[in-house]
């Protein structure tokens, strides 16, 4: 449905003369939790069963109309959550596909992101969970200054929502439901690729 929407929406958006190409990287600070259901004891309120931690990644970003572009990432996570004072640290390779929508000046302008994304949890420090394999939706909003020689500056607050658990939520298990959420807020550099094009003249005689 969202890659409908998606798509429905970069069709009805002017199309750039030349299209863009950036690279870059993006990183910050996250808050790392699992919503349990029935919940856990030691996780209320849900503030004080926060686990931080840093993330940061690479993104390719593919802008061939106005106001609708595709992003992918390839991003490492810090997740976990903390029950009656105990963390439960883990580390997840993620990768975001994502539409990416902004609007404003030329120079500054307002984003919004939104899409899937998978992961994988590659270090479980304390052997918390059943399934490393995760899947969700990503969402963020903020903000990008353009500058004509030193690529995009990016400040975004996304949030994650897994829609795959951690623990095992059959109805022989204790939970029906083990989702992460995460919050985070990241700065991103970006910068063009400029592809250069070869302009054969012809002498007509």
């Amino acid at each position: 449905m969202i890659g409908l929407v998606s798509l429905l929406s970069m069709q009805a958006q002017p199309r750039l003369r030349i299209p863009e190409y950036y690279l870059g990287v993006h990183g910050g600070v996250s808050a790392g939790t699992v919503i349990f259901n029935p919940s856990e004891s030691g996780m209320r309120p849900i503030t004080q069963a926060c686990v931080l931690g840093g993330n940061g990644g690479l993104v390719f970003r593919y802008a061939g109309h106005k106001y609708c572009h595709f992003q992918m990432e390839l991003n490492y996570m810090h997740r976990g959550w903390k029950q009656s004072g105990t963390e439960h640290n883990l580390h997840y390779i993620e990768l975001p596909i994502l539409m990416h929508l902004n609007f404003g000046s030329e120079v500054c302008r307002w984003i919004f992101n939104l899409g899937p994304q998978i992961g994988y949890c590659v270090k479980d420090e304390s052997n918390a969970i059943d399934h490393p394999f995760d899947w969700g939706l990503a969402a963020g909003t903020g903000f990008y200054v353009k500058t004509r020689k030193a690529g995009i500056y990016e400040l975004e607050i996304r949030c994650d929502f897994s829609l795959g658990g951690v623990l095992g939520t059959s109805v022989t298990d204790s939970h029906n439901m083990a989702n992460p959420l995460d919050l985070s807020v990241n700065l991103g550099w970006y910068f063009p690729i400029k592809k250069k094009i070869k302009i054969e003249q012809i002498k007509i005689q």
